[in-house]
């Protein structure tokens, strides 16, 4: 692959717009315009595993959107061409709002007040980032690393203390299950990989377990790989285990910052909506939708994605039409950010899937994103004006032109 974007040898508007008229317009394709790859943690075992998996469930666009970092671009164009998937070039970051967390608001992350998890999307590819933004971006890198070495060291020190007979070293856990960038979820998962190859036997694997708890016995069943590793993090990584170690200020940007980094790497700034838990309750930010519409159009945000496997299907449907009526760029997304493999296919919490126009508008949104790429991969303005602000009056127009480079891609074997 070449350091030229995808899209920069592509025909111009008017030639593709033509193109899709001859066709007769573009149907709507199944989109999954969010999830998370190796590079930050995810179900899948390499980046082409969405694309296979897509391939069979057929969703013909696809989201890359890793947390802090874009070093998956490179494979995941490779892939969407191998595949002929469209692809989306996003990021997620976690943000902090300190005047929420002051008056203790929970946003997006139900359980920090004020910490706010915040996508980018339709960045370029590659990614041009220079400066002030990406000083930042590398800062929030290496305090991520820092904060899961010294995990990494918390951990071994209960090994040591419960003779557990093997250590790990942060090098060597990022060499073999991260990329650049080592998480919680990684660690978790290379101590339950550890554990199930020193005991073969289940009572012994079952009481050292207890041990590594401090005497809490494991709740999941020894053969539930993603319950393993979701109990290891919660009971020893997060708060109050006996390797969980807090993070650091400096590993907070502010939204605003964020905003900065997104806007600068050519993307779209996007508020990732938690919306309903499996209790039906809503976090203060998200509970009253035309409150949350006024926040967002004041920050100049005017892009939502929801991951609709965690909402019912009815509170989804309302969201998404009030925001759409308000000419909201809209995508929908899986995350596969837990060890969990689901599939590839959007659909509600309990398997229940979404309807024609909710998969409509899912479409639009990632037809306006793939607008946006083409259009900045070519010298031009996207989706935002020279204010950073989005063009919503052009909605209609974006989706049109999106749909014909959509088009492109997916109808022509790109070399």
């Amino acid at each position: 692959m070449n350091n030229q974007s995808l899209f920069a040898s592509y025909p111009g508007k008017q030639a593709l717009l033509q193109d899709l008229k001859s066709k007769g317009g573009q149907k709507v394709l199944q989109v999954n315009g969010h999830f998370h790859t190796p590079f930050s943690f995810s179900a899948f075992t390499e980046i082409e595993q969405p694309f296979q998996m897509a391939e069979a469930e057929g969703v013909q666009v696809l989201g890359i959107n890793d947390f802090y970092t874009t070093d998956g671009y490179a494979e995941f164009a490779e892939l969407a061409l191998k595949y002929k998937i469209f692809p989306l070039f996003n990021i997620e970051f976690m943000s902090l709002q300190k005047d929420l967390q002051e008056a203790n608001v929970r946003v997006n992350d139900p359980a920090n007040p004020g910490r706010t998890y915040f996508s980018g999307k339709g960045l370029t590819s590659p990614l041009v980032l220079g400066g002030e933004q990406l000083r930042l971006l590398e800062q929030v890198q290496h305090e991520s690393n820092v904060q899961t070495a010294e995990m990494v060291k918390k951990l071994n020190e209960l090994l040591a203390e419960i003779h557990a007979g093997f250590s790990f070293d942060f090098d060597d856990l990022k060499a073999k299950y991260a990329k650049n960038m080592l998480r919680e979820r990684h660690i978790a998962k290379a101590l339950r990989i550890a554990i199930d190859g020193k005991f073969s036997n289940l009572e012994e694997k079952k009481a050292f377990y207890t041990q590594v708890f401090s005497g809490k016995e494991v709740k999941s069943k020894l053969t539930d790989v993603a319950g393993l590793e979701n109990e290891i993090r919660g009971s020893l990584l997060k708060a109050g285990g006996r390797a969980f170690v807090p993070e650091d200020p400096k590993a907070f940007l502010s939204l605003e910052q964020v905003k900065d980094i997104i806007i600068t790497a050519g993307g779209i700034p996007c508020y990732p909506v938690l919306l309903d838990d499996a209790k039906g309750n809503f976090t203060d930010y998200e509970g009253d939708f035309v409150k949350l519409y006024e926040t967002l159009r004041t920050k100049g945000v005017y892009s939502l994605e929801l991951i609709p496997g965690r909402n019912t299907f009815a509170v989804l449907k309302d969201f998404v039409t009030f925001f759409r009526s308000k000419n909201f760029l809209i995508t929908f997304g899986t995350e596969h950010n837990t060890p969990q493999l689901d599939p590839v296919k959007v659909s509600c919490s309990g398997g229940v899937e979404l309807d024609e126009e909710l998969e409509q508008i899912g479409f639009e949104g990632a037809c306006i994103i793939a607008a946006h790429q083409y259009l900045i991969a070519n010298g031009e303005q996207g989706y935002l004006n020279a204010d950073g602000d989005a063009k919503t009056k052009e909605y209609d127009s974006f989706v049109e032109l999106g749909q014909a480079v959509i088009n492109h891609f997916v109808g022509e074997n790109i070399q």
